[in-house]
């Protein structure tokens, strides 16, 4: 028994010793010590001769030290023994080139690729090993003949890195398309890989490469799979005509299974504020689908196109095309989204709130879920703050925010409740709610909370009568209830009778943002361009200069003063909510291929 407890300590002890020198070992090394590291390592060999990692760790340290004969002469011993692993064939060569013996040098790594060809397995570490030392055509001779010998093995996601490095794109390519077709590997991941080397620019060589590399598998092996990766091209290059092309043949090949890939091209083209082709695709859907709600989507979104052109005659036929759909699809439960979309349409544009609440609250009364009534509370709230009943408003989000714990819902709803209390005059309670969202799981909506919260906590600090605050409350109702130009006209009052005060910033951007909605360029640009002259340490300083950005890239035409106003953000406001958006922007105007 005392011999077993002896034994036990001294293998414990063993460890102990050898897992300090280790240590020790490596932190030498790291730190650039390099004598003494290898007095470690000489040890750890000795007691550990089959150990690759201290063997490789001593000749790094004769390497760095410049004994390159000792490393020498121990590696050649190594590359001797029957157990040692092939890459110490790769690090005898790589010491003959550190001593420019080029010859030497390529007899060892020949050895260690003629290596694989004894153990296919061998590939890896090999394939490794000669990029870890930046000899890719070594690297690229092991990894393909390891794949040709077990055709199981697959390397195309080093293979494809390597032609990266060497500039051989379309191989680089074909290797990323290989590990598609064959599903070895999520298509996210491999798509990000490729989104390095391509730009928005269908000019651009590396986009033409890919095209021309997916058509060539697609004409060597008809499949799906090719349509998908060119629409995704198309979609990059925001060529959504040709990504239509793509999508149309994707689904007539899968024997019309699912419309899905057709409405998300809809909503990217629309997004891009491509009317035109986002028109044909849910066009094409609405002809297509068989299913009554995404025909509906469908519909839905034609008629938010054509209410980007909201005159007179406009707003005519889209009100006789909501009642047709209202005759065809009825009020139930799968037509609450139509349902909900009229009733805005009636309040937001055609200024007639009140039948769109009877109708909203004739919806209530159908049997549906509590997230579906949730959605028809928080709509019919919105109208009852546009008619300024707030408080039967505040009972709708407030039975959203209890029975909906926890949802992101529930924080949407917290939030209305705020803004309604803001609009009302008690900023006390907007201010208790929005302390709350400031935490949200909704970075949009905890960024808002903390605007509108910084927004009342300042000013009411400053003016106890909160003069001010209660006629930008008024001003933003007015914004609120598609009123822009009287909601202009307040924000001029603020700013010619509150100057100096803390609002005068915010009233600038708010007031900045309805003249953008004006086509009102210059003057919006004016009050952005006072804000960053004058309150360029103040808390909307990232806001002001993320709206220049953004008006000179849209709409003055003026790239470089936009990449100058992203490029503050991205040096001074790290912080900023703004921060990706402009750093993206920024590359994008350089020339930068986007991630």
């Amino acid at each position: 028994m005392r011999y077993l407890i002896f034994l036990c300590f001294s293998v414990f002890s063993l460890l102990t010793v050898v897992g300090q020198e280790d240590f020790l070992a490596k932190q030498y090394f790291n730190d650039g010590e390099y004598e003494k590291a290898l007095v470690f390592y000489e040890k750890l060999v000795q007691k550990n001769p089959r150990r690759t990692d201290y063997s490789e760790g001593m000749v790094a340290c004769l390497q760095q030290l410049e004994r390159y004969e000792d490393a020498e002469t121990f590696l050649l011993r190594k590359v001797e023994d029957v157990y040692a692993f092939p890459t110490f064939l790769i690090e005898l060569g790589y010491n003959y080139t550190l001593q420019n013996q080029a010859e030497k040098a390529t007899q060892y790594y020949e050895r260690a690729i003629q290596k694989i060809e004894e153990n296919p397995n061998f590939g890896y570490s090999i394939g490794y090993r000669f990029q870890k030392y930046a000899l890719l055509d070594q690297a690229i001779s092991a990894y393909t003949t390891a794949m040709a010998l077990k055709p199981e093995l697959n390397y195309d996601f080093q293979l494809a890195r390597i032609y990266g490095e060497q500039g051989h794109i379309e191989k680089m390519y074909q290797s990323y398309l290989n590990l598609i077709r064959d599903g070895r590997t999520s298509r996210s991941n491999i798509l990000r890989n490729i989104d390095d080397f391509i730009s928005e620019d269908p000019t651009n060589s590396n986009n033409q490469l890919l095209r021309k590399v997916l058509l060539q598998n697609a004409q060597k092996s008809p499949d799906v799979l090719w349509n998908e990766l060119l629409s995704w091209l198309f979609i990059q290059q925001k060529q959504y005509n040709s990504a239509f092309g793509q999508e149309k043949a994707i689904y007539n090949r899968t024997e019309q299974s699912s419309l899905d890939r057709l409405e998300n091209l809809g909503q990217i083209a629309m997004e891009d504020k491509d009317f035109e082709n986002a028109t044909k695709i849910y066009d094409y859907i609405v002809d297509h689908s068989t299913n009554p709600n995404s025909k509906l989507n469908a519909e839905l979104h034609r008629i938010d196109i054509a209410l980007e052109s909201s005159n007179k005659k406009t707003l005519e036929n889209v009100e006789k095309k909501f009642k047709a759909l209202v005759d065809e699809y009825g009020n139930n439960g799968t037509s609450l989204q139509l349902q909900i979309a009229y009733a805005n349409f009636l309040t937001f544009k055609l200024e007639n709130p009140e039948p769109a609440i009877s109708m909203l609250k004739e919806s209530l009364k159908l049997p549906v879920s509590n997230r579906a009534k949730a959605y028809l509370k928080l709509a019919l709230g919105d109208i009852l703050v546009y008619h300024q009943r707030f408080n039967e408003a505040l009972i709708y989000f407030t039975q959203v925010q209890k029975r909906l714990k926890n949802d992101v819902l529930a924080q949407d709803a917290r939030y209305k409740v705020a803004q309604t209390s803001f609009y009302k005059g008690d900023f006390d309670w907007a201010l208790t709610q929005l302390k709350v969202l400031r935490g949200s799981t909704s970075q949009l909506i905890a960024n808002d909370a903390m605007q509108l919260s910084l927004l009342i906590s300042d000013n009411t600090l400053e003016d106890s009568t909160q003069t001010a605050l209660k006629k930008y409350a008024r001003a933003d109702l007015l914004a609120y209830q598609n009123k822009p130009l009287q909601a202009i006209t307040i924000l001029d009052d603020i700013l010619e009778n509150h100057k100096g005060e803390k609002i005068e910033d915010e009233a600038l951007l708010r007031q900045g943002k309805l003249l953008e909605e004006q086509n009102r360029y210059t003057d919006a640009e004016f009050n952005y361009r006072k804000i960053v002259e004058f309150y360029a340490f103040d808390i909307l300083a990232d806001d002001a200069n993320f709206a220049l950005g953004e008006l000179y890239r849209t709409h003055l035409n003026a790239p470089e003063k936009a990449m100058s106003h992203y490029e503050k953000i991205i040096y001074n406001y790290q912080d900023s909510y703004y921060f990706p958006k402009a750093r993206k922007e920024f590359r994008r105007l350089r020339g930068d291929a986007i991630n």
